[in-house]
């Protein structure tokens, strides 16, 4: 039985306690006002070399364009300032729940994409990966307290604590109102709040459920004299991945891509898959180096973290593919409904947009293309922390520019989110760990996982 080092518990909640007061003190400095917004601007200004948001010298020429204006043409342009300084208070006051929202769904996702990867073992009746069964369910074990939290931040959202999510404002669907966006009311078919929860529920109810059995059925094997858990499990998991390939991308759609209410693709669900594998494999093979290093896993050889690190090799040639398929053809198109989603970004988020694609693609596979790389624990472990770093600002691009657009920075928010959740992430997956033994002794496939060489 695995048994949780005390310095491990207390660092998890060291990382969760500061988390939580970083993102406190960034919540607490948001801007309530536009004057505030205007005074921050001001003390931006007079540094002269940006400050708390990316885009603050962008923002203060704007508005010392509008002041300029309003002294020639008078109050129209004062009018034109004042909304301008309220589109960026809102924008401003979007940071830290976008913040929060980001980190939320990436721990999320990876808990999502290695309950994925457990049911493909499953279905699959795959001899090499049951002597790291154990790990994955472990690494699920988030999944409840991540859906719990997702749910959470999505209510808060329909009853309009925080404003992330644009089309949720009822102005947008009303003819009679001078906010009326047609192309929003023409989505309201499935883009409103009470679709968007009961979907939300049906997601996270079916991933939760098969998680449940799945994890129950397997154990229940380990103490069987027959293999009915065995084949019960097989076929839950054939289903389940069936329902997962669906609801993954509506998902996508829901929680991710309607950030962009008038953009849309149809490989997005595709894409945001893609990134999930590549980091829950990444995780997975993480996870195990660690508790080989604390003297588990004994079955656990080289072969084994080599496919891993097969696996987090051909993800991330994957997702660049699907990168390059939604990015060329809709560039090379150029419509200007479809080319604004990554004009924004390749504007306003230059560096984050073409380093996550540097750190996702060109790292990976300079790293992992030799084989004996892929063998070696430490280069493993580097390679996977530039994977998670670069698929977390993925993330980032792609929901901060709907949430809060120009007025973006990696500040207390951002750090005070990932540290928190990371906290968190680390402490429920390795206390899960102690709950049952690190070995699925019984499985068919087991002493063929135990003798596996590549």
């Amino acid at each position: 039985m695995y048994t949780l080092p005390s310095k491990l518990r207390l660092f998890s909640i060291i990382f969760i306690v500061i988390g939580a007061l970083l993102f406190g003190m960034g919540y607490m400095s948001t801007p309530s006002t536009t004057a505030e917004v205007k005074e921050m601007m001001a003390a931006h200004h007079d540094d002269g070399h940006g400050g708390e948001t990316h885009d603050s010298s962008h923002d203060t020429k704007s508005t010392d364009q509008h002041e300029e204006t309003a002294t020639s043409h008078g109050e129209g342009s004062h009018d034109s300032e004042e909304a301008h300084l309220e589109h960026t208070l809102h924008q401003m006051q979007n940071r830290p729940w976008s913040a929060l929202y980001i980190a939320s769904f990436f721990f999320f996702m990876i808990a999502l994409g290695t309950l994925a990867f457990y049911a493909i073992q499953h279905a699959a009746q795959a001899g090499w990966s049951p002597v790291l069964f154990r790990v994955m369910e472990g690494i699920t074990a988030y999944l409840p307290w991540a859906s719990a939290i997702i749910i959470i931040l999505l209510l808060l959202s329909v009853f309009h604590v925080n404003h992330i999510f644009h089309w949720m404002d009822p102005e947008l669907i009303d003819p009679n109102s001078d906010h009326y966006d047609k192309l929003i009311d023409g989505k309201k078919g499935w883009l409103n709040s009470t679709g968007f929860l009961i979907r939300a529920v049906i997601y996270l109810l079916g991933f939760n459920l098969y998680r449940h059995f799945s994890r129950k059925w397997q154990q229940n094997h380990d103490n069987a004299e027959d293999n009915r858990w065995f084949k019960r499990n097989f076929k839950l998991s054939a289903g389940f991945l069936v329902f997962f390939i669906y609801t993954e991308s509506m998902m996508s759609w829901d929680w991710i891509m309607s950030f962009d209410p008038h953009w849309f693709s149809t490989l997005f669900g595709w894409y945001v898959f893609a990134g999930m594998m590549v980091c829950a494999v990444t995780v997975i093979a993480m996870v195990t180096i660690v508790l080989k290093a604390q003297g588990y896993l004994e079955y656990v050889n080289d072969s084994h973290i080599h496919d891993l690190a097969k696996f987090m090799f051909g993800f991330s040639i994957f997702w660049t593919y699907l990168w390059f398929s939604q990015f060329m053809l809709i560039w090379y198109s150029n419509i200007p409904e479809e080319v604004t989603y990554f004009v924004t970004r390749i504007e306003d988020y230059n560096l984050p947009f073409f380093g996550m694609l540097a750190m996702n693609f060109i790292f990976p596979v300079l790293l992992l293309m030799n084989s004996d790389y892929k063998r070696v624990n430490w280069f493993v472990i580097l390679t996977g922390i530039v994977i998670l770093a670069g698929h977390y600002i993925d993330v980032f691009n792609m929901v901060m520019p709907g949430t809060v657009g120009k007025s973006w920075f990696i500040g207390l928010p951002e750090i005070g989110s990932l540290l928190f959740f990371f906290g968190l992430f680390v402490l429920i997956v390795f206390t899960a760990l102690t709950k049952a033994p690190l070995l699925a002794k019984r499985n068919p496939f087991i002493k063929e996982s135990k003798h596996f060489h590549y």
